[in-house]
């Protein structure tokens, strides 16, 4: 990989307010811009809001549609890879959660959820596929939220080639702290970077989305050591800035005892 400067976005998303959400998208894009990072990712559904209910039919969108339009141009115009979260509805009628990465040279990549949530399964159709993008010389993909409890796909990344896992979070609070979703975060997600060799970016949203659902807005940054590299705890809207160092992914990936994937024996599993 390249080192990459990237930026975790942590912000509010009212459910349905997709102009309002998308002026929060165009405002932290440009200052993560300006602060020089290559990349934003925002938060799960962070455009269409989240929730469970019928009413979100109404809000998603088919891609290429004028959301992701949207986002490529803003893509073009600051020079950023975005990473922004939405409702979409297939030309059959199924939703989706999707998360598309949008680069500044018009190529658009799409994710959809696979591993479904029980409270989203009677709305949501979960994705097949498990889609990787570059920037740069750096291969990222995404997971979203409840994504990240299956090892196993972290580890089908890695061996495809990823450097980097985006995490985008749609995690309500339920009565929990900021700081107590950082220790249920802390959990699993070190050890997804630190068994496969690679970087964990993790963002949630934050405050009241309008619709009954309020969460706490944090964020966190793992290197491929499984080492806590930042944290945003403060349940604010805000940025997560951090260079992630190709040092940081040759350091393990280098040493023989550190690198636990070619030494798989995946016929026994």
């Amino acid at each position: 990989m390249n080192t990459l400067r990237i930026a975790a976005a942590v912000v509010r998303a009212p459910i349905g307010a997709k102009e309002e959400n998308l002026a929060r998208v165009t405002h932290w894009t440009k200052i993560a811009a300006e602060k020089r990072c290559r990349l934003i990712c925002f938060p799960e559904m962070n455009i269409t809001g989240y929730c469970n209910k019928e009413a979100m039919a109404g809000y998603a969108e088919t891609i290429p549609g004028p959301t992701s339009e949207r986002l490529l141009t803003l893509a073009e115009e600051t020079g950023m890879t975005i990473l922004a979260g939405m409702a979409e509805k297939d030309a059959a009628g199924k939703l989706y959660i999707v998360h598309v990465a949008a680069g500044p040279d018009g190529n658009l990549s799409v994710y959809r959820k696979l591993h479904l949530a029980p409270p989203e399964q009677a709305l949501y159709s979960a994705g097949t596929d498990v889609p990787l993008f570059k920037v740069g010389g750096t291969t990222c993909g995404i997971q979203l939220c409840y994504d990240a409890h299956f090892p196993e796909f972290s580890t089908r990344m890695a061996l495809a080639g990823a450097d980097v896992i985006f995490v985008p979070h749609a995690s309500p609070s339920r009565g929990m702290s900021v700081a107590d979703k950082h220790q249920s975060w802390m959990r699993h997600l070190p050890a997804r970077a630190y068994d496969n060799a690679l970087f964990i970016v993790a963002c949630n949203l934050c405050g009241d989305n309008c619709n009954g659902l309020d969460f706490p807005g944090n964020a966190l940054i793992v290197d491929p050591s499984g080492n806590i590299l930042d944290t945003k705890l403060d349940g604010e809207e805000g940025l997560l800035i951090m260079h992630l160092e190709a040092e940081a992914i040759e350091h393990v990936r280098g040493h023989r005892m550190r690198y636990f994937l070619p030494n798989r024996r995946p016929e026994l599993y």
